[in-house]
């Protein structure tokens, strides 16, 4: 069987307490669970679209974009990553619609455990799984706070990372590491040591626009990987240097495929290219 086409990241979701991934490819999707313990071939034909416009790109520009969209859509600014430098709600937003659509919206600021903890915010959804946890590979994450919009989050998620990591070591979220922390243990410091910063934003934008989450629960998260399937020493498979692979699949975590001989990739990164996927 193989599928032909441009590629996005992965979709996840949680089925039967665990999770269950599918890969977009042209305008099917191949659901990977069961081709763990299969043999995948990727191809790369040298070929990579922008995810916007279509346009064919000599390189991709922000995770799939080409460059002239990377430079001129909203979903493309600083803010996407730095939400602190969000302008929406000084009207500076470059697309209004898509501000009101992700800007204006509450939500969540978190920790979570990928091979070490950080913090990081999500939209806030009726989910009890975030799918962000899920691109991340987290294996465990607690609500932390609510804010009213997405330039709190930022601002929040500033202060806390004085004290904990906003990133993930992919090597270290790929290998088995025992999730030891007690989130809840965590979030109880991390509150002593930013009690009077979070005041003094409650201060400024109103008690309701930055709440604690008190009561919520640690959602523990696994993935489809075999037993002895993670890697011991992570060897990262690059299809812009050798454009075809060969591997057996055993397992998936985050946006990695973890195949045998230690080998994984990273499908997220290769959003907008063109691959041919077979298996056997």
């Amino acid at each position: 069987m193989n599928y032909i086409g441009n590629i996005t990241k992965m979709n996840a979701e949680i089925v039967n307490g665990l999770v269950d991934y599918n890969l977009p490819i042209g305008n099917k999707l191949i659901h990977m669970n069961p081709l763990i313990g299969k043999t995948l071939t990727l191809n790369f034909d040298k070929t990579i679209n922008c995810i916007h416009c279509n346009a064919q790109t000599e390189k991709s520009y922000k995770s799939g974009y080409c460059k002239s969209c990377s430079e001129t859509l909203a979903q493309c600014d600083t803010c996407k990553t730095k939400p602190e430098t969000c302008a929406f709600s000084q009207g500076n937003c470059r697309d209004e619609s898509w501000g009101l659509a992700n800007c204006f919206d509450s939500h969540l600021v978190y920790l979570s455990f990928t091979g070490s903890a950080k913090v990081g915010i999500t939209r806030h959804s009726s989910d009890l799984v975030s799918s962000r946890w899920l691109d991340q590979g987290a294996t465990s994450a607690l609500p932390f706070l609510m804010v009213n919009n997405r330039l709190l989050s930022g601002l929040v998620e500033t202060i806390i990372k004085q004290h904990i990591s906003d990133g993930t070591n992919w090597r270290k979220m790929l290998a088995h590491v025992d999730d030891n922390l007690t989130m809840r243990k965590t979030a109880d410091s991390i509150k002593i040591l930013i009690a009077d910063e979070i005041n003094a934003l409650q201060e400024e934008h109103g008690l309701l626009a930055v709440q604690w989450i008190d009561n919520s629960i640690t959602q523990h998260i696994h993935y489809p990987v075999n037993e002895n399937g993670y890697p011991l020493k992570v060897k990262s498979i690059n299809l812009d240097k050798e454009p075809q692979f060969t591997g057996k699949l055993q397992g998936i975590k985050g946006q990695y495929l973890i195949f045998d001989n230690d080998m994984v990739i990273n499908m997220r990164k290769y959003t907008g290219y063109n691959l041919n996927i077979s298996y056997i």
